[in-house]
């Protein structure tokens, strides 16, 4: 009698990517630095956060763990083979300097560091006037 198992599949190769351009997205909040890798296009070629790298709690806010993220995903864009950057920055935390000096730091050429933080304006109706 024959048995019935699983036959194996064969693994699908992880295509090694070869890109020279990226851009970085860098967000942070008061709780929490996430740094996002991606080529031209927006495809994500890596990520890290805070949470990623061990730091719990209010640590994950601080400026040293935002200069760990941009190490770590320095180095993935190096194992990538990417030369040039472009650097966008969104929010209010404390780490955006030390994330943008650990990537000006590990080597890149930075094309532009942009600010792309939404601004609110004009925002909503005033409430009407109160007549007594």
């Amino acid at each position: 009698m024959a048995k019935l198992g699983k036959t194996a599949k064969p693994k699908k190769k992880k295509l090694e990517r070869r890109v020279d351009k990226g851009i970085v997205n860098i967000s942070t909040s008061f709780n929490n630095t996430i740094i996002n890798l991606s080529d031209r296009d927006g495809n994500t070629l890596a990520w890290a956060t805070a949470g990623s790298l061990g730091f719990k709690g209010a640590k994950k806010a601080t400026p040293f763990a935002a200069s760990q993220i941009a190490r770590k995903i320095a180095d993935k864009a190096q194992a990538i083979g990417m030369t040039e950057l472009e650097i966008k920055v969104q929010g209010v935390g404390t780490g955006r300097e030390q994330a943008v000096r650990a990537l000006v730091g590990s080597g890149f050429t930075v094309n532009s560091i942009q600010d792309v933080t939404p601004i609110p304006h004009g925002g909503v109706r005033p409430k009407k006037v109160r007549r007594v």
